[in-house]
């Protein structure tokens, strides 16, 4: 057992002096010594119940012989860090999650883990960290929230960013915000929508990682609790089998993964979290490979914020289990490998088949090819991500002039005061992974135009991101970065833009020899940097390779 490096031998006896400190006895020191990673907090709603979580799992790795050992990791909520300088920091916390992770797993060494993640970061932070120590693993989620209601309307955080936007343009009052305020978010778990971390969860369920039911049974339910505590008991299975992450984490998984994210129409940042944890399992996926999933998989689920249907309808009609289920009525997953119980087809094989509506049947779906889109072009040579189930038809094809900020700040200002018209084209940048730095969402400003009803008439590109409650026309991920001086760096006030997601183009309509004369009077803006944030601009990387640190490139 690789815990006795701590706890076997006469030379361990100062060692294991410090264990029985802790109350371990003699017995326990016999059994092995599993690892719990909670990222549970008291200011995140999405891990404020991961105690209860946590002492399930604990219960379950004592029922099948085991000892647990609980730690914690930070967490950033991505709703209570947007559009201020917290931002910054939250796709930063994803490599520091894993650096904790690997510091405590390896000055402590653990025969096993379970890992109890839920919200944006810290779902993949703590995958590409089970890659690292690559000992037998298993995810419990803390699983999603409730949707909010107000009359028979059902809410979820989306609508609280958008009445912002609603109440700037005079189409809802302060009344009626403060009334969806105290209904939006209910309780405890994951933002209640297809949002990122719901999305991550889901797709830890799909690649093999987790139980079936992670990714979707609510939070609130006693059904959460018996899975935390079969999870505890199922690591314990993987112990005796070692079974570990880089069995299962392996090309065909990823592909599965990729089938689900666009069948589904999750989140556009599990494009950049699916990409790291592909080099941190040590099979690195492309954008263009993305996207060719993308072309080949329908999009049979449409979830909220693309539509009113929340995670918990899905969960009510066999969740991702019957999502896989149809899938493979096309061949489209690999059903004979490896998950941390059976075989992905035998998971899928005891679920309902789709019922038509909140999963549609393939001879029926939402749209032929998948909820998320890459696109290239002259301003995006790398790459651009497009959460293409949630544009409103009419912006599938757009041209407009380019109105240029240099952060979000300046362009929320824009569109509240009212700057921004039909037609346009916004254009944030120096919010990329090095310009933020840390890539910043931009769901103010997203949200902010589709409250004052514009999401029909204007785009909005970025070298930053967007969270999973965004809609519209967003196009984010821009890669080169403005800071790097990608093409989106030499934009100016009234160039047109070209975008035309159907045929994977992101063009701007200037010649070559015009931006080649910009190019030597472009220079970066300056940055006054400390801290983590400085060490993390001059390591991470483009958000085409998932803005991951050089070293694993």
């Amino acid at each position: 057992m690789r815990s006795n490096l701590m706890k076997e031998g006469a030379s361990r006896a100062p060692h294991r002096s410090l264990l029985k400190a802790l109350g371990i006895t003699d017995a326990e020191m016999k059994r092995p010594f599993v690892a719990v990673v909670s990222s549970k907090s008291d200011y995140i709603p999405g891990h404020t119940h991961l105690d209860t979580i946590t002492k399930a799992v604990e219960a379950g790795i004592r029922n099948a012989g085991g000892v647990p050992f609980t730690f914690n990791t930070i967490g950033v909520c991505d709703g209570l860090a947007m559009n201020h300088k917290g931002m910054k920091y939250s796709l930063c916390s994803r490599e520091l999650i894993a650096d904790s992770i690997e510091v405590m797993l390896t000055a402590h060494p653990m025969d096993a883990a379970v890992f109890i993640p839920n919200c944006d970061k810290v779902v993949p932070g703590m995958l590409m960290a089970a890659c690292r120590m690559n000992i037998p693993s298993i995810f419990v989620s803390g699983g999603p929230m409730m949707p909010g209601t107000s009359g028979k309307r059902r809410l979820s955080l989306t609508d609280m960013f958008e009445a912002v936007g609603s109440c700037a343009a005079g189409r809802m009052d302060e009344s009626e915000m403060n009334e969806l305020e105290n209904k939006a978010c209910p309780g405890c778990g994951s933002c209640s929508g297809m949002f990122t971390a719901n999305s991550m969860n889901c797709l830890t369920e799909v690649i093999g990682m987790a139980l079936p039911g992670n990714g979707t049974i609510p939070a609130v339910e006693a059904a959460r609790i018996r899975l935390a505590k079969e999870t505890g008991e199922q690591v314990m299975t993987l112990l005796k089998k070692n079974i570990r992450p880089l069995d299962i984490l392996t090309p065909a998984a990823f592909e599965n993964a990729l089938r689900a994210d666009m069948a589904i129409g999750c989140s556009s940042n599990t494009v950049l979290h699916v990409t790291a944890l592909s080099y941190a399992a040590g099979c690195p996926i492309s954008l263009e490979f993305i996207d060719s999933i993308g072309k080949s998989t329908p999009q049979i689920c449409k979830l909220s914020p693309a539509s009113e249907v929340f995670l918990t309808d899905l969960n009510e009609v066999g969740g991702i289990q019957a999502m896989l289920k149809e899938l493979d009525c096309a061949g489209l997953i690999h059903r004979d490998i490896l998950t941390v119980n059976g075989t992905v087809g035998e998971r899928f094989s005891k679920a309902p088949d789709a019922d038509g509506t909140v999963i549609c049947r393939l001879d029926n779906p939402f749209r032929q090819d998948g909820g998320i889109a890459i696109l290239f072009g002259n301003l995006a040579s790398e790459g651009a991500v497009v959460k293409q189930g949630a544009v409103k038809p009419e912006m599938m094809v757009h041209s407009g002039p380019a109105r240029v900020f240099d952060s979000e700040e300046e362009a929320n200002d824009a569109i509240l005061g009212g700057k921004i018209n039909s037609g346009d084209v916004v254009v944030i940048r120096y919010e990329g992974p090095k310009g933020g730095p840390g890539m910043r969402e931009m769901l103010s400003p997203t949200a902010n135009i589709a409250g004052m009803g514009l999401d029909d008439s204007v785009a909005l590109i970025t070298d930053g991101r967007f969270s999973g409650a965004t809609r519209g026309a967003s196009i984010g991920h821009v890669s080169p970065e403005a800071a790097s001086c990608g093409v989106i760096a030499l934009v100016q006030e009234g160039d047109m833009i070209s975008i035309d997601i159907p045929n994977r183009k992101l063009e701007l309509l200037v010649d070559e020899e015009t931006l080649a004369s910009r190019r030597p009077l472009w220079t970066a803006p300056a940055q006054s940097l400390s801290g983590y944030a400085k060490r993390y601009a001059q390591h991470v990387t483009s958000g085409s390779t998932g803005a991951v640190f050089d070293d694993m490139i």
